[in-house]
């Protein structure tokens, strides 16, 4: 509900307001969508740290205003076992953040109403159509009115040859910490797209969920003909998708088929979607650019804290976790740097460029998936070596990562905590975009208080 009235109102705080927004609302999220603790994933985390010689390490960090000390730590520290045993990988779909729309909600309908409008497996069908105020043209366009919509059954055809798994982090582009970390299924639109036969004057695609026929409340989005029928160097394809963490969409998740953009943010995979219009307008259509949003920014990285106290105890030694979204740029670095509260800062450096960063440990990808089915990633997972289940590269990006460090004599008094990631090419949050109409990606501030 936060997160809506915040969107709804398209709210453009301050750095600051950023902040402080971040640690009301990101904060009780993120514990909800990523923490759970399983006895099978404390087992996994622990083996994947044992195997991890390169964080073996250890750093003194510089302290300021009377802070004696902060120690990144080897990430198999006592201190930090039960906090890592914690963390999820893949969101439970019951346990997503939600950013929706409609009134009332499409997917909650009585069960005949959801047969009636094509929001059930059984009765779903998506139209591939051309845009009648345009000259784009289609020799074969898949229409309800002509009998030749697609249909799930269709759908899942296309997937016995053409089906894709890819993982991906979902966030609301106003939102500012992710909704949630999935392992998305399902066919290219572009083969879908082909099947309509479009043969002329087309630049790109409008699509369409289904809101209660109302004008007023539907949602679309839109993508140039280019990013659908190929994909950028290393890019997965843009997705038809029906599954999450090997489990069929739910109507909440947006299901039976929903749109999923890899790159982007959550706007632009739109809920269940029944209509894909091929035009020749050189334009975008998408609701969100009514709200003065940015329609095409890539999806930026960012950190956030997730596990950390309100207070602690003089000389007690103090654990931290958190996650990192990693954006089209990569992920290099996580880092932390804590503050006596209230101390002032040079205006002429806003994004805190100059302050003595200290970097955390990043955690190893996971060896275990006990959100998933049996446990473990299904074969042909984008980004995963099919014989040895390890991602071809870490941290992978459109992803989640999760972070440690841990706080050291630090003496009595009130401190503010920051965290920032520094991307693949040394750009530290949130440059290189820190304006929120492309996504919002603020250093989140936390208070601690030492007693």
């Amino acid at each position: 509900a936060e997160v809506g009235a915040e969107v709804g109102a398209n709210i453009e705080p301050s750095i600051r307001s950023a902040e402080a927004w971040a640690r009301g609302v990101a904060a009780k999220h993120l514990a909800a969508e990523h923490l759970a603790v399983t006895r099978r994933h404390f087992l996994a985390a622990g083996l994947a740290l044992s195997s991890c010689a390169l964080l073996d390490r250890r750093a003194v960090f510089s302290a300021e205003a009377g802070a004696a000390g902060v120690v990144a730590p080897n990430p198999s520290d006592p201190l930090l076992a039960p906090l890592i045993a914690k963390l999820v990988y893949f969101t439970p779909q019951d346990d997503f953040g939600t950013v929706e729309r409609g009134t009332p909600l499409p997917y909650k309908h009585p069960p005949e109403k959801l047969e009636e409008i094509g929001l059930t497996r059984e009765s779903w069908k998506l139209e591939v159509v051309a845009d009648p105020d345009s000259n784009a043209k289609l020799d074969n366009p898949l229409s309800r009115a002509q009998g030749t919509a697609l249909d799930f059954a269709a759908l899942q055809k296309l997937a016995e040859k053409h089906v894709v798994r890819v993982p991906k982090i979902m966030t609301c582009n106003n939102g500012g910490a992710p909704l949630g970390m999935g392992l998305w299924e399902g066919v290219p639109l572009r083969d879908v797209v082909w099947l309509a036969q479009p043969k002329e004057n087309v630049r790109r695609l409008f699509y369409y969920g289904y809101h209660n026929d109302d004008p007023k409340q539907m949602f679309r989005s839109s993508l140039p003909i280019g990013r659908v029928l190929e994909d950028p160097p290393g890019e997965p394809p843009v997705l038809l998708c029906y599954k999450l963490n090997g489990e069929w969409l739910t109507g909440k998740r947006g299901g039976p088929v929903r749109m999923l953009v890899p790159e982007a943010y959550g706007f632009k995979s739109v809920k269940w979607l029944q209509r894909v219009v091929l035009t020749n307008a050189p334009f975008a259509n998408d609701t969100y650019a009514d709200g003065n949003n940015d329609v095409d920014s890539w999806m930026k990285t960012f950190a956030r804290l997730m596990s950390f106290p309100a207070k602690a105890k003089a000389g007690e030694p103090v654990p931290l976790t958190g996650m990192a979204q990693v954006g089209i740029s990569g992920l290099s670095k996580v880092q932390i740097w804590l503050r006596r509260s209230g101390e002032p800062w040079p205006a002429t450096d806003p994004h805190f460029a100059s302050a003595p960063w200290q970097d955390a440990v990043i955690l190893p990808a996971p060896s275990a998936f006990p959100t998933l089915p049996n446990g473990q990633l299904p074969a042909g997972t984008r980004g995963f070596d099919g014989a040895t289940g390890r991602p071809a590269a870490w941290p992978m990006r459109y992803t989640l990562s999760h972070w440690a460090a841990v706080l050291r004599d630090i003496q009595p008094g009130k401190y503010e905590l920051r965290c920032r990631t520094v991307d693949s090419q040394g750009i530290a949050q949130p440059l290189p975009r820190p304006f929120p109409k492309s996504g919002r990606n603020a250093i989140q501030q936390v208070e601690i208080e030492v007693v």
